[in-house]
């Protein structure tokens, strides 16, 4: 009896145990994510406080292919790109008579495009920190260059001078620093052109990616956002052919970037998830819990329907689920970020990992797990390099 009681005993230690294990195992919003296949990527960056994650994201993606193409890993500047759209902006700007966009923010196709016409500089020549700053702030810069371009699209002399540009430039360089005209780098002299070409990336090779019905598939088309200021194109694909996009590349060794909306309950940076919860259905409430949901207010449902600690259930996401939610701007263009590998939960969800610019001060360093259903509610765009389009979707795009 004594023995059968050592051995109940030492059971319950045991399971008790492994159960200790488990639950250790858990981050602190309940999940355990296990990575599937990850990108090789270069380190988390940290945009403080400046509207320019378009650019960390298209930058990290651009340093992921050199990467993948020769192994180097670089650190390349965002805020030389930065720079140029603010002057490419103001120009559209003032042609517009102030009626599109002249904002921090920007798109999936700003780096290329940047990249194709005015080349690239690593960071360590370039940071754009010309105004005593440690880190990106960009309030009052933007705060000037907004006042100063409304002062020159007033356009009081009517007609304007030829100064405006050389005033704007000067504004530019006086936060972000003068370009250097050549500049040497690990022993050689290049200029920003001779450098970009010189990393054997070509701008062509990067296609944008969406996925909306009120404009046919498998052709492009103009994404209306206000941060696609230069009207670039977008292809047109139907969304599990967009999410087939992104795992060809990742399973391919290509990371991508990712444009999404990234307002809703169920982004947690903090605890470095992003799902999709389902709301609850009031006809399978019993009386009780039904007649405690009636008495919450509207503050209080939404705490209870974003309360995570664990996997839940998720909204089962339709292409015409996806098009209602943009249609009625519930999904939003907000973050530009970059896709860099896939996991799955303690219970076999899929997820895409992804880096953010962000800094690293938050449960996983810098980077979070976003759920399949939140990717195809959410996805505003995607960023590729073309060989990383299955031959299927490649051929029914041209």
């Amino acid at each position: 009896m004594k023995y059968l009681l050592s051995c109940a005993l030492a059971l319950s230690v045991c399971v008790t145990a492994l159960a200790d294990d488990k639950k250790a195992d858990l981050d602190s919003a309940g999940f355990k994510f296990t990575d599937v296949k990850i990108v090789k990527t270069t380190s988390v960056k940290d945009q403080n406080k400046s509207g320019t994650c378009w650019c960390f994201a298209g930058t990290s993606h651009f340093e992921d292919e050199i990467i993948k193409a020769s192994g180097d890993s670089l650190d390349l500047s965002e805020m030389f790109t930065v720079r140029y759209c603010y002057l490419e902006k103001a120009i559209r700007y003032v042609r517009m008579y102030g009626s599109t966009a002249f904002s921090p923010g920007g798109s999936i196709l700003d780096v290329p495009y940047v990249w194709e016409k005015y080349g690239a500089i690593p960071e360590e020549v370039y940071n754009g920190l010309g105004y005593g700053e440690e880190k990106h702030n960009h309030g009052e810069l933007h705060a000037v260059l907004s006042a100063y371009m409304r002062s020159v699209e007033a356009n009081p002399n009517k007609k304007l001078t030829t100064a405006w540009k050389k005033g704007l430039e000067g504004i530019l360089d006086a936060y972000f620093g003068e370009i250097p005209e050549t500049f040497t780098y690990k022993g050689k002299t290049y200029t920003p052109k001779s450098y970009a070409k010189s990393l054997g990336l070509v701008s062509d090779n990067y296609i944008a990616v969406s996925s909306f019905t009120h404009h046919p598939y498998y052709k492009p088309f103009v994404l209306e956002v206000a941060d696609n200021w230069l009207w670039g194109q977008y292809q047109n694909v139907p969304m599990e052919e967009l999410k087939a996009i992104v795992d060809n590349a990742i399973e391919n060794g290509y990371s991508v970037v990712w444009a999404a909306d990234v307002s809703e309950g169920g982004f947690k940076w903090k605890n470095g998830l992003a799902v999709l919860p389902k709301g609850k259905d009031q006809g399978d409430m019993n009386a009780t819990e039904l007649a405690r949901w009636v008495k919450l207010s509207d503050k209080e449902r939404q705490d209870a329907k974003y309360k995570i600690d664990g996997p839940v259930e998720e909204v089962e996401v339709t292409q015409e689920l996806r098009q209602e939610m943009f249609d009625r701007l519930e999904t939003t263009d907000d973050h530009g970020m970059v896709i860099v590998g896939t996991a799955v939960d303690q219970e076999g969800n899929k997820y895409y990992k992804v880096k953010n610019s962000w800094d690293t001060n938050q449960i996983y360093d810098g980077y979070f797990y976003v759920s399949e259903p939140y990717f195809l509610a959410k996805t505003l765009s995607v960023l590729v390099n073309k060989n990383a389009i299955p031959a299927s979707i490649a051929k029914k795009m041209k």
